[in-house]
């Protein structure tokens, strides 16, 4: 039998470790490119769910953001140490000597699309464009798009009337006050159909079936971070795609996680589901992720991401797009193929 003081001095001793073990934990920063949407939960699933934890990591921060480009900025800096934004952009950023790499492309498609409340507009080709008052936002990845996707079709900006938006910009669509916007399908949508009526209240012009052929966001580091502590990328990445499983798994569980830790989307579990199902059904699957897995950075795809770039003056023409991303930690994480 063991005596009390050896008793207490063997549980203050394992007490001891657990708090050595706990305080070597790798401390991470989060650092979002907007306020907490769907494609945002694998980051809040692996951290309820202990993912990051099982991997030696406390993910105990994870920061809402101001824009794509403020976010790429953060993590290249140090201010931050993974991050989400939208993938074109950190091209642009890599460009400007913002040296990030993509880890996980979580869009396989464009979620951007042209958007339209149908009793206003009933927008079934992109030919009606012409001629049409669009709302624009000029220094976004909406406008790129927009240029794009008129380019793709035959038209272009001047073709167009265009009226100056900011997001929100629901009341522009339900008001009349334009006609149509390029928007997020998993983000803003879902919002603005409930607005205008429901489901099939808006038409909706996806940017695939316009002929654009390109990442939206995924996950990123910093090149430094790589190069430095490639072991703790590693842990990082085979967490979060855990809980990326478990988001297309029950998009509904997501959405309570995201509610858990975001309190301010009480109410809104509805809302958070109609995002993550717009992007099942359109974005997180593509033939890379049926061969390759969740998340796949198919070297084709990325170049043809930065040729549409490249191709409406948004990107240098001597950008490298052999260079910018990174599937090692995605292959050493174990393939999730859907």
């Amino acid at each position: 039998m063991i005596k009390r003081s050896k008793l207490c001095g063997l549980l203050g001793a394992l007490a001891l470790a657990g708090a050595v073990q706990a305080q070597t934990k790798d401390a991470v920063t989060v650092q979002l490119d907007w306020v907490v949407r769907g494609n945002h939960a694998p980051f809040f699933v692996a951290r309820d769910k202990g993912y990051f934890a099982e991997q030696g990591i406390d993910a105990g921060t994870i920061r809402k953001g101001t824009g794509s480009t403020d976010a790429l900025r953060l993590v290249a800096n140090g201010n931050a140490d993974f991050g989400f934004s939208d993938l074109p952009t950190l091209m642009v950023g890599r460009s400007q000597g913002i040296a990030n790499t993509a880890l996980v492309a979580v869009n396989q498609k464009t979620p951007l699309a042209i958007i339209a409340v149908k009793k206003n507009f009933d927008l079934k080709s992109v030919q009606q464009l012409k001629g049409a008052n669009i709302g624009v936002h000029p220094a976004g990845s909406t406008y790129i798009f927009l240029k794009a996707a008129l380019a793709k079709n035959g038209l272009s900006l001047n073709d167009i009337k265009q009226s100056t938006v900011s997001p929100p910009y629901e009341n522009f669509l339900l008001l009349n006050r334009v006609n149509a916007v390029p928007g997020y399908i998993d983000a803003e949508v879902p919002e603005l159909e409930h607005k205008a009526g429901g489901p099939g209240s808006l038409s909706v012009l996806h940017g695939a079936d316009l002929g654009i052929q390109s990442y939206g966001s995924g996950m990123f580091t910093a090149d430094k971070t790589i190069a430095e502590r490639p072991d703790l990328v590693r842990r990082f990445v085979a967490a979060y795609m855990k809980g990326y499983a478990d988001v297309i798994q029950d998009p509904g569980a997501a959405a309570d996680s995201l509610i858990r830790n975001n309190p301010e989307y009480k109410g809104k579990k509805e809302m958070l589901v109609a995002q993550l199902q717009a992007d099942l059904d359109y974005t997180f699957f593509s033939a890379h992720t049926r061969e390759h897995g969740l998340g796949w950075i198919d070297p084709a795809q990325w170049q043809a991401t930065a040729t549409l770039y490249k191709e409406q003056g948004a990107l240098a023409a001597s950008f490298d797009d052999s260079k910018g991303f990174d599937t090692r930690f995605l292959q050493q994480a174990g393939p999730v193929k859907r």
